[in-house]
């Protein structure tokens, strides 16, 4: 019988490549999306994977959705972390609601999204758990205090639940995508990425959507069942943790 996978943020960039390579992988996937509908009904359209909405940042939402999945696809094996925003703005010029909906997107969500899983994986001796975290969670980025705390905080929860989950056949790892050719990178200008972005990055290009979905693949796998804890860094070089 083929898996269940349940990716947040999944209809739309990273997310929607995460899904289609899973679904083309033999998971059975279900795609959580927050807001855009249109958007959502025609990745729906397209690949045929069931999409499902609710906020990540809500625990009783997450709780009452995964029971939706649960109930018409099956008991969730894979769960890949994956949705997130941006707030930014310099620390001195940020406020309280820019902290605040970072962070409970970005990092509560985590906790909201295992917690409702976690017992069923552990009842059935299996469970993969990936969380999407980021580069600048590694080194941190000017304008992004929130967006790195809780992308740093991604890490130390994985490390932390892989942990305690090993033993229970789950494993739990973070990838840190560096700049990937993505609607939210498409939107920084032209010049903007080949002056200061771009130059930054060894391999010389942004990367591909594609390529962090086939982490996660892997990620996924039982080929990985002996990786637990680790951060996986795709970002062409720029850093190495």
């Amino acid at each position: 019988m083929a898996r269940v996978a349940v990716v947040t943020g999944g209809t739309r960039g990273i997310g929607a490549a995460i899904a289609k390579a899973l679904q083309k992988a033999g998971y059975k996937v279900a795609a959580n999306y927050g807001g855009n509908d249109e958007a959502a009904q025609k990745f729906k359209a397209e690949t045929g994977i069931p999409v499902y909405k609710w906020d990540v940042s809500s625990f009783q939402a997450c709780s009452d959705g995964l029971k939706k999945v649960e109930e018409e696809v099956g008991p969730v094996d894979v769960l890949v972390n994956n949705a997130g925003i941006t707030r930014d703005a310099m620390f001195h010029r940020m406020t309280p609601e820019h902290w605040s909906q970072v962070i409970n997107t970005n990092l509560n969500s985590l906790f909201n999204m295992c917690r409702p899983v976690i017992e069923g994986m552990r009842s059935r001796k299996f469970g993969r758990i990936i969380n999407i975290s980021s580069i600048n969670g590694q080194k941190g980025q000017m304008g992004q205090t929130n967006y790195s705390a809780a992308k740093a905080g991604d890490v130390g929860f994985t490390k932390a639940l892989a942990q305690e989950s090993a033993k229970s056949g789950i494993t739990v790892n973070a990838i840190c995508p560096g700049y990937i050719n993505t609607e939210m990178v498409q939107a920084v200008p032209k010049e903007v990425l080949d002056k200061n972005v771009i130059p930054l990055i060894p391999a010389g290009r942004l990367g591909e959507a594609d390529e962090i979905a086939r982490c996660v693949v892997f990620l996924a796998s039982d080929d990985s069942g002996f990786i637990t804890g680790s951060t996986l860094s795709a970002n062409g070089g720029q850093y190495m943790a």
